[in-house]
């Protein structure tokens, strides 16, 4: 059995994966995004891997090399459809709502005036978000009409087709911190709050993390997230509101979760290894590697 971990480069996690697969013995090979290269109207292509995990930071180029190998027979974790969904907030937000799973409320427009008319019906203050991109950049509190003015003048200045779509939601009063939940298949492994007198609580943006345990609710809403988005190895984050209790707020199909083993004692690189060997035996069983 051959593990093909795509990754555009190796960060702790990715070493962290490496190791963990080699001390089981499993034949591993590094592959980079840019040295990818696939024939797509040959399924005997000759770098087509038997399993692959990806670990690459471009949503855009990981969802094109895993749909292509997905073409060839290739099992991959996560799944295309997963990376698409959990790279787009609009779309991951359209997810869960149709599973029925609570999460802030969310409204989309598609020009000034939508955005307006969006902002007047979730009240201020509230706030703004790209729809692609992680740690917490270009995410705006927008407090009043002025804000928001300013904002949406900055996004019609940038310019790209990403900024023609404005992702706009509720600001929760959230007690000064936030929840990440790690789900692995069917289960919710582990999970860490994310502390910060900040309102955005991730730790790229300076967020303490201390372990939190898996109650059956936490368990229950997490698993039924990662369901709405197709499942996988994913890291859910939700935040508390003193009314309707726990939102999911936003799923990751690359999370990092390095500076999340110690604080909660689960050997996070150990658990996805063995969902991946999981699926990788069943392949074998189907005769699909």
């Amino acid at each position: 059995m051959r593990v093909t971990l795509l990754h555009s480069r190796i960060r702790v996690e990715e070493r962290l994966l490496l190791d963990e697969l080699e001390r089981r013995g499993i034949d591993v090979r590094p592959l980079h995004a840019d040295e990818t290269v696939i024939e797509l109207t040959s399924d005997r292509d000759p770098g087509r891997p038997e399993i692959l995990l990806d670990r690459c930071l471009s949503h855009t180029k990981a969802a094109a090399i895993v749909r292509a190998f997905e073409a060839q027979g290739v099992d991959c974790i996560n799944p295309s459809s997963v990376i698409e969904t959990c790279g787009d907030k609009l779309q991951t937000t359209a997810a869960l709502a149709r599973a029925g799973v609570p999460s802030p409320r969310t409204i989309a427009a598609f020009s000034y005036e939508g955005a307006v008319q969006a902002a007047e019906r979730l009240g201020y203050p509230l706030v703004l978000k790209p729809t692609v991109g992680s740690w917490g950049r270009m995410v705006s509190k927008i407090n009043d009409r002025d804000a928001l003015d300013a904002v949406l003048e900055h996004k019609a200045h940038l310019g790209g087709v990403q900024h023609g779509v404005i992702y706009l939601q509720e600001l929760i009063n959230k007690p000064g911190r936030d929840i990440r939940a790690f789900v692995v298949g069917d289960e919710t492994i582990c999970a860490i709050v994310r502390h910060s007198e900040h309102w955005i609580t991730n730790t790229a943006r300076g967020g303490r993390a201390e372990g939190f345990p898996v109650t059956d609710e936490l368990n229950e809403i997490c698993v039924r997230a990662a369901h709405a988005i197709g499942g996988g190895v994913v890291a859910i984050d939700l935040m508390e509101d003193p009314e309707r209790g726990l939102l999911v707020n936003e799923i990751n199909s690359t999370m990092e979760f390095k500076n999340s083993i110690a604080p909660t004692g689960v050997d996070i690189p150990a658990r996805i290894v063995d969902f991946v060997l999981q699926h990788a035996h069943a392949g074998v069983s189907r005769g699909l590697a």
